[in-house]
């Protein structure tokens, strides 16, 4: 796993090739017979080499893991995320880069167009991705355990405190802290019987990974949202529940993937809470009646 993530740090900062394709064309000669095969696969079409994951692009190449991996440390590159960034900037119109769309946007017509059919997309390739059955064993995991930790990190602590502020009516036990130290803590004093609800979009944030690493270490049980069921993170998860989103290395923000992943966490706190029945409804309702206690 460690060696797609890159954890330890070099001593000396990592000076990326000015031009990535350059270097692919000027090294080509010093590779080995797969790598050629990388850098061939490359040259040809470099805007193929943009968007897909590590695994996702080796596995069309035809080559391993690894040695894509290593393809990209002889260039110059720190890892592959700096790779991929690198060849989008040479490759893409950067203003591709603003949102997950690759629709022209030239006025607020347009930009309204883009958003809402991009959403739509996603959340009908979402609906076409998740797997029923996984799902009820995930939500049957969650609705059994006995503390719930969210966790998320950038954008998707956003999505952790909303599945924390769903799941509160449930009953359950939950916890959701904002920091990702907070969050490491909070991990290392779960264990057997508690589960760990992790979102990341790509699966291969550092610390994100360490999070994950942590609930495992605890024998808790991971659950993972993710546009990425090949990453470090879908490997090493018990469930996998995963989110379509426009595969960008410029719009990493995922958008579209967000709003995928929100859906799925109202999906799994409706699942949830038919698992609980009368003890779930008492625990809404005890909830609701405080609330309504602070309205006018």
């Amino acid at each position: 796993m460690e060696r797609y993530v890159d954890q330890k740090q070099p001593k000396q900062p990592t000076k990326a090739p000015q031009s990535c394709l350059y270097e692919i064309q000027i090294r080509a000669n010093s590779l080995s017979v797969k790598e050629q095969q990388i850098a061939h696969f490359i040259l040809s079409d470099p805007s193929r080499g943009v968007n897909p994951s590590l695994e996702e692009l080796a596995e069309t190449i035809g080559v391993s893991d690894t040695t894509l991996f290593r393809f990209v440390k002889k260039l110059g590159y720190s890892g592959y995320q700096q790779f991929r960034i690198a060849l989008a900037t040479e490759t893409l119109d950067p203003h591709k880069g603003v949102y997950d769309t690759t629709d022209d946007v030239t006025d607020a017509g347009s930009a309204i167009r883009a958003v809402f059919a991009r959403n739509m997309r996603a959340l009908e390739q979402t609906l076409n991705l998740l797997d029923p059955n996984i799902f009820d064993r995930a939500a049957q995991r969650l609705a059994e355990s006995r503390k719930i930790l969210f966790m998320g990190l950038g954008g998707s602590n956003s999505l952790a405190q909303d599945g924390y502020h769903k799941f509160l009516r449930t009953g359950l036990s939950c916890v959701a802290p904002g920091d990702f130290h907070l969050q490491l803590m909070a991990a290392s004093q779960i264990g057997p019987g508690d589960s760990g609800l992790l979102i990341s979009h790509s699966g291969t944030n550092r610390d994100a990974i360490s999070l994950g690493v942590e609930v495992k270490k605890r024998e808790a049980t991971l659950l993972l949202l993710t546009s990425q069921p090949r990453s470090p993170l879908g490997k090493m998860a018990d469930y996998v529940l995963v989110s379509a989103g426009q595969k960008s290395s410029l719009a990493s923000e995922a958008f579209s993937a967000r709003l995928a992943q929100l859906s799925i966490m109202d999906a799994l706190y409706l699942d949830v809470m038919k698992l609980l029945g009368n003890e779930g409804l008492k625990s809404i309702t005890a909830m609701r009646e405080v609330i309504s206690e602070r309205r006018l």
